[in-house]
């Protein structure tokens, strides 16, 4: 915000108008006054003569406008400079991910991990959760993907987000008429579920087991797509993040039905404690934890 208030400044005196600085910085001609004046406020002092048409600087003004050139000059340097180190970093960033962390999204962090680092490349491999914390372990991944994730004498994790779980079904299932479901809605409903050696199937079972509801268990898989598949062709329902569904969603494969009890998937990064990472690690971390695409929620460390 300070740089903000520093071009404003730079440009209403180089084009000696505040309309025109003002249009310069997408802002009102109002609105470029108050933050002048909220600026003389802090100093004390004038920064303009405001008698004269057009107005002059006073001497207070020329020390500020000197300033605001040197430090937003400074700042495009910086800006210049960091970019070139980002172009500069190298290596290979190995990720394990969890395979519902899904393929587009993936496509998307890899594609703007180019753009910000051409020359690091970025290999992402898909497993099982406990596989996901070998390769981390053993260091065959610098980061880890994981939902519900766990800390370990020789782990950490970052928390990265929580994931809305909701309903899976068919476009033409009963329930997917519903704007909202409890969960005695699903009591004998078909299920489709996750094998028992994976987490989301531990917290789904510990959901319904709490409430009382008993689902008729049709089939298990050891992954999100197969699941989804088996929802969308046999009438079956499912609970699985919304995030994941989206696409299915789109394309009217799926409805995903909101549940009226909260149930969120976390998810976390794993890394090795007291590794250092590679420069390309720790931008594609940041990357990461820029935050969430969509309205889920962040977590909060």
């Amino acid at each position: 915000m300070i740089f903000d208030h520093l071009k404003l400044f730079r440009d209403i005196v180089q084009a000696r108008s505040f309309s025109r600085g003002a249009t310069l910085n997408g802002i009102s001609q109002s609105a470029a006054s108050q933050q002048i004046q909220e600026v003389e406020a802090r100093l004390g002092m004038a920064l303009f003569d405001r008698s004269t048409r057009p107005f002059t600087l006073t001497a207070a003004g020329k020390l500020y406008a000197e300033l605001c050139r040197d430090v937003l000059r400074r700042n495009e340097e910086f800006s210049i400079e960091i970019e070139r180190l980002k172009a500069d970093v190298e290596g290979t960033v190995r990720v394990a991910s969890i395979y519902s962390v899904g393929i587009s999204e993936m496509s998307h962090l890899k594609e703007e991990f180019s753009r910000r680092c051409p020359n690091a490349r970025l290999e992402v491999e898909y497993l099982r959760p406990k596989n996901v914390y070998e390769a981390v372990l053993e260091d065959r991944a610098d980061l880890g993907l994981v939902s519900y994730p766990e800390a370990a004498k020789h782990l950490a994790v970052i928390p990265w987000r929580r994931e809305r779980m909701a309903v899976a079904a068919a476009p033409s299932h009963p329930l997917a008429r519903r704007s909202r479901v409890s969960a005695a809605d699903l009591a004998g409903q078909d299920f489709v579920e996750f094998d028992d050696d994976l987490p989301i199937k531990r917290e789904t079972d510990r959901f319904l087991r709490e409430r009382g509801i008993e689902v008729n268990r049709v089939m298990h898989f050891d992954n999100v797509q197969m699941v989804k598949e088996a929802v969308a062709l046999s009438g079956a329902i499912s609970i699985l993040p919304e995030r994941v569904m989206r696409a299915e969603v789109e394309r009217g494969r799926l409805a995903a039905i909101p549940l009226d009890a909260a149930l969120v998937r976390p998810l976390g990064i794993l890394h090795r404690r007291k590794r250092k990472l590679q420069r390309a690690a720790e931008l594609f971390l940041s990357l990461l934890q820029e935050g969430p695409v969509g309205d889920d929620a962040p977590v909060v460390a």
